[in-house]
């Protein structure tokens, strides 16, 4: 494995524990030689975890739709950043530049993002480890959807398979290791 492919939401959200765990991942990306993918912004906890890996001394890949240049403002500290021209670009490159994927808390977006590659494992399309990092419980409900969606038929039980909870970003990293 060489690189994480982050997920996260482009806002602080409410509480200061999840841009603290966004930190944290960032940082430990790093120190194990890895390269961080991420949405290229430089606003919310996509910021606090570009930021973080670069300060430890990490690869930053940022990548980014020309139509969010302006609102997500892109981060000139990272390593790369490459703009596409759809969302749709951006979740392909990112997928490509990744050997697995971390979700930190986040809004639909970061659930678009998720299940998007939950999807492709399940369609076989790839085999990339994902791990949700469960900063105060805040996957628990979604894993719980996912149960949901088992129990009543929509999906086989191997959908439960198709990613793994951490309760932290240093979990989270020893789940990719194992």
């Amino acid at each position: 494995m060489r690189s994480i492919c982050v997920f996260c939401a482009a806002s602080d959200g409410a509480l200061p524990a999840f841009a603290e765990a966004a930190d944290e991942l960032g940082r430990l990306i790093a120190e194990a030689g890895l390269r961080l993918i991420y949405g290229g912004g430089s606003i919310g906890l996509m910021g606090v975890v570009a930021r973080a890996a670069k300060r430890a001394g990490g690869e930053v890949i940022g990548v980014i739709p020309t139509f969010l240049r302006y609102v997500e403002a892109p981060d000139g500290d990272v390593t790369e950043m490459h703009v596409v021209q759809s969302m749709h670009e951006r979740k392909q490159m990112m997928f490509d530049f990744a050997d697995a994927f971390v979700s930190l808390p986040g809004g639909i977006g970061t659930m678009d993002e998720t299940i998007e590659m939950m999807t492709w494992s399940q369609l076989e399309r790839h085999a990339k480890p994902i791990v949700l990092v469960d900063t105060l419980g805040y996957w628990s409900a979604f894993d719980t959807l996912m149960q949901t969606i088992v129990e009543n038929g929509f999906a086989r039980p191997n959908l439960m398979g198709l990613y793994k909870i951490a309760p932290d970003p240093a979990s989270a990293l020893s789940i990719l290791r194992a």
